[in-house]
């Protein structure tokens, strides 16, 4: 047991302390706006003693780092660089109309499923019932007047 764990009460005894149980909420990355980089870009670059530009890095709670990263995106991209990327996989533009394409070819295919099916059961139902098919010339027409 730790001496952190153990306290004095009033009385001179020794006591267990209860560890508080409450969760601590897991920290957020922080995003910065494109304006703000900017801004704090204007202020570094105005910044002219020794000391200034550390000033300005403790005082907004950033690294010298976001300077350099920022500076490297402002060369690259403009505002566009400055913009919050996205994070996690990249996805493929190609691979994506491929997927694409497939679904429609897939819906198309049973479509055209659905549509040979219904033109059997005509056909079936046309022969049970006697009638002229497309398929079979119609006798009364080409008969010579």
């Amino acid at each position: 047991m730790s001496h952190d764990q153990l306290l004095t009460s009033g009385n001179g005894k020794l006591t267990l302390s209860v560890p508080n149980p409450e969760i601590t909420p897991k920290a957020k990355r922080r995003t910065f706006s494109a304006e703000y980089k900017l801004r704090i870009l204007d202020e570094a670059s105005a910044c002219r003693t020794p000391g200034e530009r550390g000033a300005l890095l403790r005082r907004e709670g950033l690294y010298s780092s976001h300077l350099t990263n920022w500076r490297r995106e402002l060369r690259e991209g403009a505002l566009a660089g400055l913009k919050p990327k996205k994070r996690g996989h990249k996805s493929d533009p190609l691979a994506v109309e491929n997927a694409q394409l497939k679904r429609e070819i897939t819906r198309l295919q049973a479509k055209l499923e659905r549509a040979e099916t219904i033109i059997e059961v005509q056909k079936k139902l046309s022969q049970l019932l006697g009638l002229p098919t497309a398929s079979e010339p119609d006798e009364t027409n080409d008969s010579p007047r």
